[in-house]
């Protein structure tokens, strides 16, 4: 009997929730997507140096 009131009311509240449109839709899609490309990039030149640095120092 819980659950199923737990259905009913997770219904209700989704019925509140505000909705992006097709165009902010896109619009944060496109930011998250350039955000996760930068870090990624970010990362991997830190890491290519840290690399470079350690086999200078160990060679």
């Amino acid at each position: 009997m819980k659950l199923i009131t737990f259905f009913k009311n997770v219904s209700r509240e989704m019925k509140k929730v505000s909705w992006p449109k097709g165009r902010e839709l896109t619009s944060y899609t496109i930011t998250v997507v350039c955000t996760v490309a930068f870090v990624a990039v970010f990362f991997a030149v830190i890491d290519l140096g840290i690399t470079e640095i350690l086999n200078l120092l160990f060679e």
